[in-house]
């Protein structure tokens, strides 16, 4: 298994499954203010056809799925699929599968997906290096990465108070707040093409990148 720390992957796994039943509840907030613009405009970028969405949650997305794509969402928890699952109306039902996969180490052929996307997902991979290793390995050569992220900002005060705040936010909720996704992004091998900063101060981002030729 092509992963370097399977004790803190079932350890999110647990903590996921256990909040997935107010999962929608907690982000409630964030999710009118800022995210579910942010989804929208994301999602009318995507033309696939095949689109792989890593860490699919309890279905945010699913809403803004384009019509014309073929789509396959992949998730650690079980519980959190299951809210997914029930989003999915008739129509989408025939083009959009969901599975249970860890992105560190995914059950996909290589060069196997035009587009990748992933909102929110990796300040909570164990790896997430790892993680985006391997979502550069099941992209085709030329594929496009897709990501929606909160990270450590630029401005040193303000990186510095994150970066305290990081250990018990995690122990709390399992997510980092203080991860350098652009960065990781580049050091797993993917070309870095536009990077947007969604909010002042430079927290939350879109990224977009490209698997190389």
């Amino acid at each position: 298994m092509n992963n370097s720390n399977p004790k803190q992957t079932q350890f999110t796994k647990k903590r996921y499954n256990a909040t997935s039943v107010i999962y929608n509840l907690m982000e409630w907030p964030v999710e009118q203010l800022w995210y579910k613009k942010w989804r929208q405009k994301l999602w009318q970028q995507i033309h696939g056809p095949t689109v792989l969405e890593i860490g699919v949650g309890t279905g945010k997305n699913i809403p803004y799925y384009p019509d014309e794509i073929k789509l396959t969402g992949i998730d650690l928890s079980p519980g959190m699929l299951k809210r997914a699952k029930q989003l999915l109306d008739k129509k989408q039902q025939d083009r959009v599968t969901l599975k249970e996969m860890d992105a560190q180490d995914m059950d996909f052929p290589d060069n196997h997906f035009d587009d990748l996307v992933a909102t929110f997902v990796f300040c909570s991979v164990p790896d997430p290096i790892l993680g985006l290793k391997e979502a550069l390995r099941v992209t085709k050569s030329g594929g496009k990465l897709y990501l929606l992220e909160h990270m450590k900002p630029e401005q040193p005060v303000l990186a510095g108070i994150i970066e305290k705040l990081d250990a018990p936010i995690h122990y709390l909720s399992d997510v980092h707040i203080a991860r350098q996704t652009v960065a990781n992004v580049e050091k797993a091998g993917w070309s870095i093409e536009r990077v947007q900063d969604l909010t002042a101060k430079g927290i939350f981002k879109k990224i977009e990148a490209s698997k190389p030729h």
